[in-house]
């Protein structure tokens, strides 16, 4: 390993036995265990956020099987580079049994020709694609090339990862292995990281490399934040930041401070963020905490997201300003959010409950015969085009998932719900 390397790419482990985290893929019986156990590996895509292992993970899969990995990076290759790699494997006659991995970092910066060129290499089976990315691939990569890959999420690493990872790194490393380094508080490291292992390592490495040689370091909570607050003061669109910013801004949308979402796009802008990215954060916005409250705000959501994928950069920016300040301050409610996640519990709880047989259709004579459909009731055959009768599966009948909060909106969708329901729905 290079010594001038920085300290994570040092530490990278070399097998999956040196590997920290992401116990639910790799653990015994998980499923990413049982596929490289089985020794076929389907095309993939590592999905997480930065610093979780994504391309090393790749590479230790490579190594665990005994597969050739060619490694390209969507920010410096494209099309040209995609069919060079296809075009050696085949000379090679690798597309054989042995198989050659593709790895493809970045895999959402791929234009859609670009993942277009990947699709005939992938589908015969010459290369099997693994593809890392930050991003949601479901918006990122195009359905064709997203139905013959395998989608494994990756977390974010535990308190108990990282603190692994730097008593590791303090016996392991050669060069900190020479110092007397001990830790008495790891809180501000693991709170600089958020969960990102590189940036722990790295951080790390730049408060070790400010201190004197011949010293013993007690690594404390102050020490810390004495010596990392300069690395920390830029944005970092590919990892450091991005999800701290784009949190304080849906943040300071929710609080409905106008004032602080602006700057915190001015941020996101100044570091050259994806338009797209912070245009498909205010759609969410605009249903997990406006919904019912201000319908339109979906609306303008939806629209902004139109007109910054047509615009781009820079006038996107006049865009996302005027879609901030509408959401920021548009009244608030999260009750479809509660709603749907009240449901979802309820579903994890209760299982697959049978649909009443008045709510079936009765598509074939065998279920008209039964009875499907038959008590069923047409709303519109009645006054006002309703009629009170059971939708819910008998054993969660008259259980409420939509409770309104403070919203005006939302209080007279329950005030409405309860009039037509003559408060049949338990609070």
């Amino acid at each position: 390993m290079n010594v001038l390397a920085p300290l994570a790419e040092r530490m990278r482990p070399k097998n999956l036995d040196e590997y920290i985290g992401q116990e639910h893929l790799l653990s015994e019986n998980a499923p990413l265990t049982r596929s490289l156990e089985a020794g076929i590996i389907p095309s993939m895509i590592f999905w997480g956020p930065p610093g979780v292992g994504k391309t090393t993970l790749a590479h230790l899969v490579a190594e665990k099987l005994k597969k050739t990995i060619h490694t390209l990076s969507a920010i410096s290759s494209g099309v040209k580079d995609v069919r060079e790699v296809i075009a050696k494997v085949q000379n090679a006659g690798m597309f054989q049994e042995s198989g050659t991995i593709l790895f493809i970092d970045e895999i959402h910066r791929f234009s859609k020709s670009q993942q277009d060129s990947l699709l005939g290499a992938v589908e015969k089976g010459i290369v099997t694609l693994i593809g890392a990315t930050t991003e949601n691939p479901s918006f990122e990569v195009i359905s064709a090339l997203l139905s013959r890959c395998h989608v494994y999420t990756l977390k974010d690493h535990t308190k108990k990862d990282l603190i692994r990872l730097l008593n590791r790194a303090i016996l392991k490393d050669k060069l900190l292995a020479k110092r007397e380094i001990r830790f008495k508080e790891y809180e501000s490291l693991l709170a600089i990281s958020g969960g990102d292992a590189r940036k722990i390592l790295n951080v790390f490495e730049i408060i070790i490399s400010s201190l004197p040689q011949n010293e013993s370091i007690e690594i404390t909570n102050t020490l810390v934040q004495e010596n990392a607050q300069q690395s920390l003061a830029r944005y970092d669109k590919d990892g450091d930041q991005h999800y701290d910013i784009i949190s304080a801004y849906i943040k300071a949308i929710r609080g409905s401070d106008a004032n602080a979402a602006i700057y915190w796009l001015a941020r996101m802008v100044e570091g050259g963020e994806d338009p797209k990215f912070i245009a498909r954060r205010l759609i969410i916005s605009a249903s997990e905490d406006i919904g019912l409250a201000n319908p339109n705000a979906l609306l303008m959501a939806n629209t902004t997201f139109q007109a910054v994928e047509k615009i781009g950069w820079p006038e996107s920016r006049i865009i996302l300003a005027q879609c901030t300040i509408y959401l920021a301050d548009s009244p608030k409610g999260n009750g479809a959010y509660m709603a749907i996640n009240n449901a979802q519990q309820t579903v994890q709880k209760t299982g697959n409950l049978n649909v009443p047989i008045a709510m079936r259709n009765a598509s074939s004579a065998l279920m008209k015969e039964l009875g499907y459909g038959e008590k069923y009731k047409y709303s519109h055959d009645f006054e006002g085009n309703f009629i009170a009768q059971e939708y819910l599966p008998e054993e969660i009948a008259g259980t409420s998932f939509f409770n309104a909060g403070s919203s005006t909106k939302e209080k007279d969708i329950e005030q409405n719900q309860q009039r037509l329901w003559k408060n049949k729905y338990n609070k």
